[in-house]
């Protein structure tokens, strides 16, 4: 089986989804904010690694065959459901434009936490170590564009968003 077929569920949630529950929120997921010194540098990782993940995925094999199928199945799904649920939250934010309830109650960066979980239950199905490497620098460049997201927050949002910051933990 193709990988290519792993990647529709992610896009038709983050892209379908999104817009059907609010194409503002489509347009808020896309923004990044301003970035400065290392944070420029881990953008463009973030969004080369993206790129090879998706174009690694075309290529590589989904293995049935394997011990490990169920296993990263279950991860694989866990990833998507996750992926649903922040992106449901994430279209509802208050009014003043921040998201503190449902899963954004438990992680304040769920989306990242289940692209996460996703791309490596894809790397189980695929038993690639090259993916794996690719995600795992996708990973660290996305913690970067965590902390300049957390930084515009904080200047946007100001105390109410740091009185989260300190209830809520940034992946889980």
């Amino acid at each position: 089986m193709n990988g290519f077929l792993a990647i529709i569920p992610l896009l038709v949630i983050r892209f379908g989804v999104l817009r059907i529950l609010d194409r503002d929120s489509l347009k808020r997921a896309a923004h990044f904010p301003p970035l400065i010194g290392k944070e420029r540098s881990a953008y463009w990782v973030y969004q080369i690694s993206n790129l090879l993940i998706f174009a690694f995925l075309c290529f590589l094999k989904i293995r049935t065959d394997s011990y490990l199928l169920y296993p990263g199945l279950v991860i694989y799904g866990l990833g998507v459901l996750l992926c649903l649920v922040s992106v449901i939250n994430f279209a509802k934010p208050a009014k003043n434009g921040i998201n503190l309830k449902g899963i954004y109650g438990i992680s304040r960066n769920p989306m990242y936490v289940a692209y996460f979980i996703y791309f490596i239950g894809c790397t189980i199905l695929t038993q690639s170590l090259y993916l794996l490497g690719i995600v795992v620098i996708f990973q660290i460049s996305a913690h970067w564009i965590i902390l300049s997201e957390e930084r515009w927050c904080i200047q946007k949002f100001g105390e109410e968003y740091i009185n989260y910051m300190n209830k809520v933990r940034r992946y889980l």
